[in-house]
């Protein structure tokens, strides 16, 4: 088996140890919404255990004053008590239940929604560097051991405690030298407690290190499932879940052994205690210094005194267990976003969209290598500026700074002259629109995936944007139209259909700034030609950052940024480019081949048609182009537009 620290294939990091004593204080402020609630639990934790004691009085009644006299006139009076207790019991044990089940799954969902809002802080470095699996099985069973730890485990000490404080006061008033026998084996009770703990921890801190790990491989196998299904891996990944399954097995295993020594070993003692009290009983009963009943309830308060001290010996161990679970959700918790949101940041109004690199440099946390290097250029209000470059130059680096993800290790990026460091992240990002060569739609309706874009729009926005997007024909054309659900990541919707759907989401963001990355490129080049007309008008009017590797789509931006490892090569428009004759005009060349049908580019008005877009009057600007002829529709089972890569997918 694995000892706690060892590595393995697959295996999540360990994290920090943290104590008890720092965990309870971590979590102590969570416990508070619910100190009215937990009054009430106490007054029930109070009465629970004095009904219980009541009960074995009548017990006690019962033998003295019916059975051993053999008078049962009193017997009428012993069953109302009997029943009018057990009456009392069964209500106060049904409000004490109810109130602690409702207090624990509220402080779940609370804990649940902090760490879930905390881990949306965080910056997307964060990540790209965790495995989502380990996140989601600490969201999920890891916050559930604070629970055990914070209110299940103070209640059920605080009701051990009380209930050997009220058997324990029974006993002394029944017969003190016998009380105090049985308390001689309490403090062994707590020794052996004490010396299982640690060991306790220490395992259950591996069985949550494996937890993570088999979620991670899940997590990441059915993610993938066309991959896996594509290159026949079905069968490499079921062994690697296994092999993390197994390794689970023996965590659990090695934590049961220990817990299962546990209890003989207290049994022992607790037996131990019982037969010297018994003895001590029997004596003093054949010299009359107890009664048969006294010495049988005395007997059964016993057996009741070593349950709470015997559970307090497991509760040190369910404690030390659950916090090694705590532990990976304070690691969760202390981790800090990349970037930092200023203490006074600069209100942002609507802005203009004048974005401005000065001498950008950066390098990813933790990484030595300079991926962006002196990037300097300016993207004024309503013209597109396009970063081209071969893969691996720096482009996507490039666009998740002008997000502000990462702030430059060098240099500055300002939108109106304000450094993007003083302004609040969330509020740059209202101010900007993107659409990804990776489509990201969420598991919900076309409307709600639009809606995203701007939450506050309403039904007649969301309906106007999908128009302008050329979305409304295939949309409408569904069974359920905008409430057709997308599927996990989109994926009931077809390519084409997906990337119309996020510029709609753009559209009706309706914001001032726009960045695509690679929109196109993970389309067919009919589909990626249908693309370009909603995108005109989406680029319209607004600063539009455009990151391709075809030169193709971008001839006819108002400026073209050559980027070739982390550095800018050239800059210009595509005429000048293509005059200088550098490294852009030896890729323009590789791209247009002469066999090759040229795709449609974004134009801008006062260009020529010809390829490369020859301005008129040496100006740069966009404009409207009439949109070549729609491809003949196909047969599909709905009628949707014609490219059958459109096409709805069969749910």
């Amino acid at each position: 088996m694995l000892r706690p620290g060892e590595t393995a294939e697959g295996l999540v990091e360990p994290v920090p140890a943290k104590t008890v004593v720092e965990i309870f204080r971590r979590f102590a402020p969570d416990v508070r919404p619910f100190r009215g609630w937990l009054c009430l639990t106490l007054f029930f934790i109070v009465v629970t255990p004095a009904l219980e004691a009541a009960v074995i009085w009548m017990f006690k009644v019962l033998v003295d004053d019916v059975l051993t006299p053999r008078d049962f006139g009193a017997f009428p009076l012993v069953v109302a008590g009997y029943v009018g207790l057990t009456l009392l019991g069964g209500v106060v044990g049904f409000f004490d239940q109810y109130l602690a089940v409702w207090i624990g799954q509220n402080f779940l969902r609370r804990m649940r929604t902090r760490v879930f809002a905390h881990l949306h802080t965080l910056s997307v470095g964060f990540f790209d560097r965790r495995r989502l699996g380990d996140i989601l099985t600490r969201l999920s069973g890891d916050v559930a051991t604070i629970e055990a730890l914070l209110l299940a485990g103070i209640a059920q000490a605080l009701s051990a405690l009380i209930k050997i404080g009220i058997f324990g006061g029974v006993m002394f008033y029944l017969n003190w030298q016998l009380a105090v026998i049985s308390m001689i084996a309490v403090p062994f009770f707590w020794l052996i407690a004490r010396s299982f703990s640690r060991r306790i921890k220490l395992a259950s801190r591996e069985v949550r290190r494996r937890s993570g790990s088999v979620n991670v491989v899940a997590e990441e196998s059915l993610g993938n499932a066309i991959l896996v299904q594509a290159y026949g891996r079905e069968g490499a990944e079921v062994d690697r879940f296994d092999e993390q399954a197994r390794g689970t097995v023996r965590a659990q295993l090695a934590a049961a052994r220990i817990a299962a020594m546990f209890g003989p070993t207290i049994d022992l003692f607790q037996v131990v205690g019982v037969m010297t009290v018994v003895g001590v009983g029997i004596w003093q009963l054949s010299l009359e210094q107890i009664s048969l009943g006294g010495l049988l309830a005395f007997l059964i308060y016993l057996s009741q005194l070593y349950g709470p001290v015997r559970g307090l010996g497991q509760l040190s161990n369910t404690v030390f267990a659950a916090a090694a679970g705590a532990e990976r959700i304070v690691e969760l918790l202390d981790q800090e976003p990349d970037v930092a949101v200023p203490e006074h940041p600069v209100r942002l109004a609507r802005p203009r969209g004048l974005l401005r690199l000065d001498g950008v440099g950066f390098r990813y946390p933790e990484s030595r290598t300079e991926v962006l290097h002196d990037i300097g250029f300016t993207a004024a209000p309503g013209e597109t500026t396009a970063i081209v470059g071969a893969s691996g130059a720096g482009k996507t680096t490039l666009m998740k700074l002008l997000l502000r993800f990462y702030d430059p290790t060098e240099g500055r990026i300002t939108l109106d002259g304000h450094d993007l460091r003083d302004l609040d992240p969330h509020a740059l990002r209202g101010a900007v629109a993107i659409v990804l060569q990776e489509t990201l739609l969420l598991d919900g309706t076309i409307e709600e995936n639009i809606l995203a874009g701007r939450p506050d729009a309403d039904h007649a926005a969301v309906v106007a944007a999908a128009r302008a997007a050329d979305a409304h024909e295939f949309v409408s054309a569904l069974p359920d139209g905008y409430e057709t659900r997308v599927g996990q990541r989109g994926r009931l919707l077809s390519g084409g259909q997906r990337q119309r759907i996020a510029i709609a989401r753009a559209m009706v963001r309706d914001a001032p700034v726009l960045l695509l990355d690679e929109p196109t490129a993970s389309l067919d080049a009919e589909a990626g030609e249908r693309i370009l007309a909603p995108l005109r008008r989406l680029m319209a009017g607004r600063t539009t950052v455009v990151i391709s590797h075809n030169l193709l789509t971008v001839a006819d931006a108002d400026r073209i940024v050559h980027v070739d490892h982390g550095r800018i090569t050239e800059a210009g428009t595509h005429d000048e480019l293509m005059r200088a004759d550098g490294r852009y005009a030896d890729l323009y060349r590789l791209h247009h081949r002469p066999s090759e049908r040229p795709q449609r580019v974004v134009r801008v008005p006062g260009t020529s048609d010809v390829p490369g877009g020859a301005p008129r009057n040496g100006r740069h600007r966009r404009a409207e182009v009439p949109p070549g002829p729609e491809p003949a529709p196909h047969p599909v089972s709905h009628p949707v537009e014609g490219n059958p890569n459109d096409r709805v997918k069969p749910r």
